[in-house]
């Protein structure tokens, strides 16, 4: 009986704490709200409070973190992955696919998905797949561990990785069945003996993220092997410069783009960069007698740059690839100098649109480095470190990527994105990824109908 008295009054003491607490919670609730109001209804601008809110809604979190990262240090900021700015891109398209009046593939045709880049080289690069590995630099950018995942991924998929603006790699070459070597504004893997490994040659003019923009890596942030490859003293700097060393006249990019193809006996020799004077650059391409031509357009990823370099310098994908298309069709050069466009394209969706829109392949960088950390970067890095320690060049982790289970991911990634743009090729009547063009597109909005012209849905 005592026990259940005891009991009976606990319970009773409990709830009456309960109350007390939620009243006297509520009314200290209420009394502070009372007193915000007043202080946000009567205080002059210049003091109040509510001028945060207001501040918020003109400069975004972001820019405002940023301009404190300015204000704390009076240095260069640097902003991964690129910019977040909004801009017109594939999503401004749409298919038309044949139901009645034309009909669709039958269910058991095949899709080709071979592409070729430079079909008039001595030596084409010939791909099973219309995707391949973008430009991602060991030491600047990558390690040495993810470099050799994507290229062994790639070769397990039938296409062709980069080497990017970093140092030749040559376990990233034993591992890729196609490699392409940039040709950069650094003094880096230029040597003839490298140059004769590539499969092709891009000559890196400028990208998207950071256009002709230099760049500058101290050295302990190479330590390793990738200080060894650029041949790099130590306390010394790893420079790329604004400009391509021994360029200043249109002539010059000519005799560049032959030494090349001599040097190379006939591989595809082209040049990247980033759209802005679009058919001013194409001309001077033309002029240099180049395969291909990439263009890295304004939402491209990267490592770390500028954010003036990422959200103010050059046009976005899209307006880039159709202005770049047309200009080579009205030059009746189309079947003859190839189109790889990348910066930005995250589906298949976007691959398909891009080869619709004119493009021979798509390069593929920050999907491809997330595709590749599959199942390792939610896991071994967080909850403390950031995913990306696991595949920066200086990331505390980037030991502990699983090479082949980074390359299994990078082949199973292309091999599924290839398979929905198989799918939706069929349900547009035709029998290969070359096949689709602009008249299987509707734009979804005026902009996006004049940027490509393409009927407006």
């Amino acid at each position: 009986m005592n026990v259940s008295w005891s009991l009976a009054g606990a319970l009773s003491a409990v709830f009456l704490f309960t109350l007390v607490t939620a009243f006297s919670a509520r009314t200290l609730i209420q009394i502070l709200w009372k007193k915000t109001i007043r202080i946000i209804e009567s205080d002059p601008s210049p003091k109040n409070v509510w001028e945060l809110v207001s501040l918020a809604f003109r400069i975004d979190p972001e820019k405002m973190v940023e301009n404190n990262m300015r204000a704390a240090g009076g240095v260069l900021v640097k902003r991964p992955f690129g910019s977040p700015k909004r801009l017109p891109d594939f999503e401004g398209f749409t298919f038309l696919p044949r139901q009645m009046a034309e009909l669709p593939l039958p269910q058991d045709a095949e899709v080709d998905t071979q592409t070729t880049i430079g079909p008039h080289a001595r030596h084409p690069l010939k791909l099973d797949i219309p995707l391949l590995v973008s430009g991602m630099a060991l030491g600047m950018a990558v390690s040495q561990r993810l470099k050799i995942a994507l290229a062994r991924g790639a070769t397990q998929a039938g296409t062709a990785t980069s080497t990017g603006e970093g140092p030749f790699l040559p376990e990233e070459r034993k591992e890729a069945e196609k490699l392409i070597i940039q040709y950069s504004r650094a003094p880096w893997a230029k040597d003839p003996e490298i140059l004769q490994q590539a499969d092709m040659v891009e000559i890196h003019i400028g990208q998207g993220s950071s256009g002709p923009g230099p760049s500058q890596v101290p050295s302990f942030h190479l330590k390793g092997r990738a200080m060894q490859l650029m041949d790099l003293a130590p306390g010394g700097t790893a420079e790329i410069k604004s400009r391509m060393p021994g360029i200043h006249r249109k002539k010059d990019w000519r005799k560049l783009v032959n030494e090349l193809r001599q040097l190379t006996d006939g591989v595809p020799i082209g040049m990247k960069l980033l759209p802005g004077r679009v058919e001013q650059d194409l001309e001077i391409a033309l002029h240099a007698e180049v395969d291909f031509i990439t263009l890295d357009g304004a939402q491209a990823g990267t490592k770390g740059t500028a954010p003036i370099l990422q959200d103010d310098l050059g046009l976005p994908t899209v307006i880039g690839l159709c202005r770049a298309v047309d200009f080579l069709e009205k030059k009746g050069v189309k079947d003859q100098v190839s189109v790889i466009v990348s910066g930005g394209l995250k589906t298949p969706g976007d691959f398909l649109k891009a080869l619709a829109l004119g493009a021979d392949a798509v390069a593929l960088g920050s999907a491809l480095v997330f595709a590749a950390s599959h199942g390792q970067g939610s896991q071994k890095p967080l909850p403390w470190e950031p995913p990306t320690e696991l595949v920066w060049y200086d990331g505390n982790l980037s030991h502990q990527l699983d090479i082949d289970k980074a390359a299994r991911h990078t082949s199973l990634f292309f091999q599924s994105c290839t398979d929905e743009m198989k799918l939706a090729t069929q349900a547009l009547g035709k029998k290969s990824l070359r096949d689709v063009n602009k008249k299987d597109l509707l734009a979804m909005d005026s902009l996006s109908s004049s940027i490509a012209d393409v009927p407006l849905i």
